[in-house]
C-alpha cells in the first residue's frame, strides 16, 4: 500500500512536517502547527518559498525583516471567510506567536527569489462556487495561477458541503506536457464538521498500477504524487481542505479520467 494517508503526530506544536525527501518527490512540503496561546513557530525559508496560511486563530507574525502584525480573523476554518495569508520568499525567515489558539499551514516548493515577502489575504481572495448539483464547492483562491505571486506555489482552500463530491469528475496532473497538462505534485490538508467525521479520498491511475481509497478524518494529509483523486463527504459531514501544488511549471493544466470526462462535458456546454 502506498504511504499517502499521513496522520498528524499528535494535537500541539507541528502535528505535520512533510518534505519533499519524505514523500518521494521533488517540490512540495507542508507543515502544520497546532499552537496555544504564547506558543511560537518559526522556521528559515532556505531555497524553498512559503505561503503561510492561518487556517483559523490568530499570531503576530514577523517574516523577512518585517513585522506584518497580528494576523488572522476566524476562529474556526468553518466559518468560511477568507484566510489571512503571508508569502514569505527563500533566503528569509519568518516567526508567529499565536494570540489565540491557532492553526497555521506552511506550504512550501522551491522559491527563485522573485517576489518579496507579501500579504496574499483576506484582500484578493472571495469565496466562489464551482460545480453543480451534488458536485458544488466553494473555493477561496488563495495563489492560483491568476495571482502572479510565487515562483512554484500553488494554494487554494475548498469547502465541500456533506453528501457531495469535489475534485471530481476525477482528474490528473502527472505529466509534464504544457499546455496539455502540467506536472504538480499535491497535497491536501482535511478538516471536517463535526469534527469526528470523515471525507473519503481515491488516489488511482487509469491503468490500476496505483489505485488508494482511504478514509481521512479531522488534520490528516494525503498525498498525490500522481493520478486522480476525487474526495467525497459523507451526509451530515462538511469536508474542508487546503490544496498544495508546485511542479516545474507554475500552471495548472489537467486531464479528465476518460471514464468520467462525459461528466465535465454535460455540465460545462456553453
Amino acid at each position: 500500500m502506498a504511504d499517502l494517508l499521513r496522520k498528524p503526530k499528535g494535537t500541539r506544536g507541528k502535528v505535520h512536517d512533510l518534505t519533499p525527501e519524505d514523500a518521494g518527490w521533488s517540490y512540495v512540503g507542508f507543515g502544520l502547527y497546532r499552537l496555544e496561546p504564547g506558543n511560537v513557530a518559526e522556521e528559515p525559508t532556505g531555497d524553498r518559498e512559503a505561503i503561510l496560511v492561518l487556517v483559523e486563530g490568530k499570531a503576530q507574525i514577523t517574516a523577512a525583516g518585517q513585522d506584518w502584525g497580528v494576523m488572522g480573523e476566524r476562529m474556526d476554518v468553518f466559518e468560511k471567510t477568507p484566510p489571512h495569508c503571508l508569502y514569505v520568499p527563500n533566503g528569509s525567515d519568518w516567526r508567529a506567536v499565536a494570540t489565540t489558539p491557532c492553526t497555521l499551514a506552511v506550504c512550501t516548493a522551491p522559491g527563485k527569489g522573485n517576489f518579496a515577502a507579501q500579504r496574499l489575504g483576506p484582500e484578493g481572495i472571495s469565496l466562489t462556487p464551482r460545480g453543480q448539483g451534488a458536485n458544488t464547492r466553494h473555493i477561496n483562491n488563495i495563489a492560483m495561477e491568476a495571482r502572479e505571486v510565487a515562483d512554484s506555489l500553488l494554494v487554494t482552500e475548498v469547502f465541500t458541503p456533506a453528501g457531495n463530491w469535489s475534485s471530481y469528475p476525477s482528474h490528473r496532473h502527472d505529466e509534464d506536457d504544457f499546455p496539455r497538462m502540467t506536472y504538480l505534485e499535491e497535497t491536501y490538508y482535511h478538516r471536517l464538521n463535526p469534527a469526528q467525521g470523515f471525507g473519503v479520498q481515491r488516489v488511482y491511475t487509469e491503468d490500476g498500477s496505483l489505485d488508494e481509497t482511504m478514509a481521512v478524518k479531522n488534520h490528516d494529509l494525503v498525498l498525490v504524487p500522481r493520478g486522480h483523486h476525487p474526495c467525497g463527504a459523507p451526509y451530515g459531514y462538511e469536508m474542508y481542505y487546503l490544496n498544495v501544488m508546485a511542479g516545474p511549471l507554475r500552471k495548472w493544466r489537467f486531464a479528465n479520467d476518460p471514464d468520467h470526462d462525459w461528466i465535465w462535458q454535460r455540465d460545462n456546454k456553453a
